[in-house]
């Protein structure tokens, strides 16, 4: 299974970005994402920038990440749900 995390572009050089991700950034390609720029959200898998995302679609993976990243399965199962809730709510 592949795992693609969202970041936020803070600067752009050429085909390259510097993302942010939760505090931590990298240099990330973006010859799969060239108009992405600084403010936008991407997902990045090995090093490139796959695609442009929502904010909002980003806040709610990280909310996934930290909530299994803290062992509180209870948690992420509850983020889950709440999601699943929101999007039936929503059509």
């Amino acid at each position: 299974m592949c795992l693609a995390v969202p970041g936020k572009i803070v600067d752009c050089e050429g085909d390259e970005a510097t993302v942010a991700f939760e505090g931590n950034r990298l240099r990330v390609s973006r010859v799969l994402t060239p108009k992405a720029g600084p403010g936008d959200w991407v997902l990045v898998h090995a090093g490139f920038a796959i695609s442009t995302i929502p904010e909002s679609s980003a806040m709610e993976t990280w909310d996934y990440l930290k909530a299994c990243y803290s062992g509180n399965e209870v948690e992420f199962v509850e983020a889950v749900e709440q999601t699943e809730t929101a999007r039936s709510d929503e059509q």
